[in-house]
């Protein structure tokens, strides 16, 4: 009589180490809320809770008087973004012909509904508010970020409203709270064009 074949040893899969882009999703959609995208980098939905102004960092330091401490604004490769108010992106351009600032090619633009943005890492604890342009940036998640990645310059708060903190053109004339919209944008549109002056002069003269 033949005996059965002992049962196979089978060997389990090796352990796979904890995916750090998990713990950052579930600090967005858990902690703060927000909408994420699927895939790889992470990126946030834009125009649900929250649009975003997008202009040069040298632009965007210049206004952040206007912003309270807790108003989230983020850094990627030269830019800052501020995180405005819901619907602000289809403001922009009667805000801009209202300040009359219509007529000029300004290096600003406004994500709204259906854009995407990228993640910054989440801090890891205090933040180091305003660092100088060029210093590196304590208080993120895990390791430093990657060239050219996302950063938080003011990050948001899990457990707090975070909308009343952003920028709103309901705050013109009103004794809320929140910052107000049309400052903000008047005074990066006014350093985008001393941006755009300085560059105009700084090219060569062409000569036919």
């Amino acid at each position: 009589m033949v005996g059965s074949a002992p049962p196979a040893h089978t060997v389990p899969p090796p352990r796979r180490p904890p995916d750090p882009s998990g713990q950052v999703r579930r600090w967005y959609e858990d902690g703060l809320g927000w909408a994420t995208v699927p895939g790889s980098p992470l990126r946030l939905a834009v125009g649900l809770r929250f649009d975003v102004l997008d202009v040069p960092e040298e632009a965007g330091r210049a206004a952040l008087r206007h912003l309270r401490q807790d108003s989230p604004v983020a850094l990627q490769d030269g830019r800052m973004r501020f995180l405005v108010a819901a619907d602000s992106a289809r403001e922009l351009p009667g805000l801009l012909s209202w300040l009359e600032w219509g007529s000029l090619a300004l290096d600003l633009t406004a994500v709204g509904e259906g854009g995407v943005i990228d993640a910054p890492l989440p801090p890891a604890g205090p933040a180091r508010r305003d660092p100088a342009p060029g210093a590196p940036r304590s208080g993120t998640a895990g390791p430093e970020p990657l060239q050219g990645a996302a950063v938080w310059l003011r990050p948001p708060e899990p457990g707090c409203e975070v909308e009343a903190s952003l920028p709103t053109l309901s705050a013109l004339g009103g004794g809320g709270s929140a910052p107000d919209l049309v400052r903000l944008v008047e005074t990066v549109a006014t350093h985008c064009h001393r941006i755009r002056l300085r560059r105009a002069s700084a090219q060569p003269l062409a000569f036919s």
